[in-house]
């Protein structure tokens, strides 16, 4: 059925904030134990999407999961929902496949630092630029975890590890800047521990027409323990972090004592707003359709270590790719006619070889 041809009820969406009728959390659990280590990150990040998804007014039959391999990627198993463990990488290509073809379904893509921006990145870079209707949260914890802690492409230079004894030699990816200058529609950040801004960010993923894409700090206090501790200790969490809000001068520390301006040479830089007054502070605007000042923004901060900005970078809006395919599709039968496939199958040799 093509995009356009899917109504509201035929997608089984009732209006924002209805819920599906008697969809509950206790609805999305499965009956399978959840094996990941005591303390990780990952609980959070699941209590928190399937709080989420009872509000979003979608039946249950109508979610898929998809993820590759690693610990995030063992996420479909614990979502009462249809679902695909896939094979490393490959996550966004299979959801593409799913999304593009039945776009009555809610289709949601769980990888990691590791499986996502290793073997799959080229995966997850042409699902975003193509816009294919997706949310994809990335769990970042800087490590790998389930092969026991190798270095992983976000890991910052100088990390040892068990694959890199005298320190990593390599500049990490940074996933908001990649997603953005992929021409993502939707780019956020936010941290497993945050209990109030995880589900609004997921929230606002869930309601984008197109690809949304999270990035999710997330501990392994396995291999990785407190990488994020700039951002999560009381003293970090007041200090550090910056909180995205659209239409609002960027002000973040005790008191909103700090704030983010631009400079003549297209950069942005920490400012004390007492010394230059809020006026000369960049205001955030998520809907910009140039990404360049949200990419600007995601590179304020080397990593986790500093003042980071958190929530929503980009949030506009372009044609979706299987909307888009479904309209090509039409106008070429319209012009040619409906196909023939068994007229295509006995048509003969497509190719001779001598």
């Amino acid at each position: 059925m093509a995009a356009e041809q899917v109504s509201t009820r035929e997608r089984g969406i009732t209006e924002p904030g209805g819920g599906a009728a008697g969809l509950t959390r206790g609805d999305l659990v499965t009956d399978q134990e959840v094996r990941w280590c005591p303390g990780c990150g990952d609980y959070a990040i699941l209590a928190a999407v399937q709080s989420v998804l009872p509000e979003l007014g979608i039946p249950r039959e109508r979610f898929v999961f998809m993820s590759g391999i690693g610990c995030s990627s063992r996420f479909p198993y614990y979502m009462n929902t249809y679902g695909v463990h896939g094979i490393h990488g490959r996550a966004p290509a299979i959801a593409t496949g799913i999304a593009t073809t039945r776009p009555d379904l809610n289709v949601w893509v769980i990888t990691g630092d590791g499986d996502g921006l290793s073997i799959g990145g080229n995966h997850l870079i042409h699902a975003l630029r193509r816009n294919v209707n997706l949310t994809i949260l990335l769990f970042n914890n800087q490590i790998y975890g389930l092969t026991k802690g190798q270095y992983s492409p976000t890991s910052e230079r100088g990390k040892v590890t068990k694959s890199t004894p005298f320190g990593s030699l390599e500049q990490p990816f940074n996933p908001v800047s990649l997603a953005l200058a992929a021409e993502a529609t939707f780019v956020a950040r936010t941290i497993d521990v945050d209990r109030k801004h995880l589900p609004e960010v997921l929230r606002r993923a869930a309601a984008h027409r197109g690809a949304s894409f999270v990035e999710i700090y997330q501990n392994c206090n396995i291999f990785n323990d407190g990488a994020f501790l700039a951002l999560t200790s009381k003293e970090g969490r007041s200090a550090n972090r910056i909180y995205l809000e659209h239409g609002k001068p960027i002000r973040f520390g005790p008191g909103g004592s700090k704030g983010v301006r631009a400079t003549g040479l297209a950069k942005l830089e920490i400012v004390d707003v007492d010394e230059v007054g809020e006026e000369a502070l960049l205001v955030h605007d998520e809907h910009r359709d140039d990404p360049g000042l949200a990419f600007a923004l995601s590179r304020l901060s080397d990593g986790p270590t500093s003042p980071t900005p958190l929530g929503v970078f980009r949030d506009v809006q372009r044609p979706v790719y299987g909307e888009a395919m479904e309209e090509q599709l039409r106008d070429a039968a319209a012009r040619q006619g409906p196909g023939d496939l068994e007229a295509l199958l006995n048509s003969g040799d497509t190719w001779v070889v001598d």
